[in-house]
């Protein structure tokens, strides 16, 4: 089987964002999502949602996500391509090249994107947590180290809410007002052609 060659991908901006945000989340440590994509018929990927998915092992260089939440990804991602209407594909054949990408602007949040930044918090907290414990059941440490290990633990949650859960909350905020705006100017819309209607009579 042949592998088509991309021409384009058009990454929508709720998805972008959530991309933005997930990458920004970390300072030294990578970062893994799935993007939720469809093909159109001229080889152009549509990105509209993403997934965040949660690192079993948090290295500088390496990704690696364990074996039981790939299967739990691909389910949710079928789960997501049914609530959105896109047709979830399956591929296994990949080829590097370097293709154009374009931020597609998106008038509102999809819900799918909405979710994935809402999680992104949680999945942090929980990364950073399950790291603590590691560390904090080692039995041989000292009561220093511990505090000192403690302390480091407390820094990257405050790290974290700054990073993730001050964007994710102005994004909201913004979006509120865009949504307002967006409401008066429909009620004054109404009501001019309220009155043109009733000028008519």
């Amino acid at each position: 089987m042949a592998v088509q060659e991309v021409q384009a991908v058009h990454l929508e901006s709720d998805a972008f964002l959530v991309c933005l945000n997930h990458a920004l989340s970390t300072e030294k440590e990578e970062v893994t999502g799935l993007c939720i994509e469809e093909v159109d018929t001229f080889r152009i990927v549509h990105i509209h949602s993403v997934i965040i998915l949660r690192c079993s092992d948090k290295r500088k260089d390496q990704v690696e996500i364990s074996p039981e939440k790939l299967p739990a990804a691909s389910t949710e991602a079928e789960r997501l391509a049914e609530l959105t209407g896109h047709p979830a594909q399956k591929s296994s054949e990949y080829e590097r090249i370097e293709i154009p990408i374009h931020i597609v602007p998106h008038v509102t949040i999809g819900k799918v994107c909405l979710e994935s930044a809402v999680e992104l918090p949680q999945i942090r907290c929980q990364e950073e947590q399950d790291a603590y414990r590691g560390i904090h059941s080692l039995t041989h440490l000292d009561s220093v180290t511990k505090i000192h290990n403690g302390s480091v633990f407390t820094k990257n949650l405050c790290s974290q809410m700054s990073a993730v859960r001050g964007p994710l909350l102005q994004w909201l905020e913004d979006r509120l007002e865009q949504n307002q705006q967006h409401l008066q100017d429909l009620q004054q819309e109404k009501e001019e052609l309220l009155q043109e209607l009733s000028s008519l009579h």
